[in-house]
């Protein structure tokens, strides 16, 4: 979508520009230059969507999806992706943040309950995603450390969507605990129902998990970790 497709659109939702502008507190002069642009950044797109009480979903559900939207590379970010050979790159996606706290359970946060999302990421030539939430732990040191960005991709039947060997998350529920953690997925030697779950750090061991256990999964497709710079 380039300026121009949005400003329409936003005409015929029935949205004064003048208002909007307003709201942004900006002139509509300077609007207008904004919607001049080929190139629409997440954060333009996030102002217009405050002004208008609305999500950045809400201007991405018309036909036509949003594209040409550029992000700002900073130093002392690392960026790492976990890929299978049929992934197709997408050249750009707006992404939600998740406050996974904020959310009962991974299927609440699937349901893409809007009110847990707490930023949004435009990063160009990752595969499709959903979602992305910041982990804790260190079960998956050091390829991933406390307060990494992880970036997912729901899985809607678990057992028949399973690769051993690959990073998955996962929403864990059975009698003795809930949790939701980020482990690699390997057979179980218990038997087809089982798996068993893996975690990088040689200091935390493998565990044994039915399958009845898993309430919701999604393969980790990406992550993001900021670096201090001194």
């Amino acid at each position: 979508m380039i300026g121009n497709d949005l400003k329409i659109r936003l005409k015929n939702l029935g949205y004064e520009l003048k208002e909007i502008a307003e709201k942004m507190g900006i002139s509509p002069q300077a609007l207008n230059s904004k919607f001049a642009s080929d190139d629409l950044k997440v954060s333009f797109l996030q102002q217009i969507a405050k002004s208008i009480n609305k999500s950045v979903y809400f201007l991405m559900e018309e036909p036509g999806p949003i594209t040409n939207v550029i992000e700002t590379k900073e130093e002392g970010v690392s960026r790492s992706e976990f890929l299978f050979r049929t992934d197709k790159l997408m050249h750009n996606q707006i992404i939600p943040l998740y406050d996974v706290h904020a959310s009962a359970s991974l299927i609440t946060l699937f349901q893409q309950d809007r009110s847990t999302v707490v930023d949004y990421f435009s990063i160009p030539n990752m595969p499709k995603v959903d979602g992305a939430m910041a982990i804790t732990g260190d079960s998956m040191y050091p390829i991933l450390k406390s307060g990494d960005i992880i970036f997912f991709r729901k899985i809607n039947n678990f057992m028949e969507n399973l690769f051993f060997g690959e990073m998955y998350l996962l929403d864990i529920s059975n009698d003795d605990d809930d949790y939701t953690t980020v482990k690699y997925v390997q057979t179980s030697d218990r038997g087809p129902d089982w798996i068993k779950i893996v975690s990088q750090n040689q200091h935390h061991s493998s565990k044994d998990i039915h399958l009845s256990w898993i309430k919701a999964a999604a393969f980790v497709k990406g992550s993001l970790r900021l670096n201090s710079m001194r």
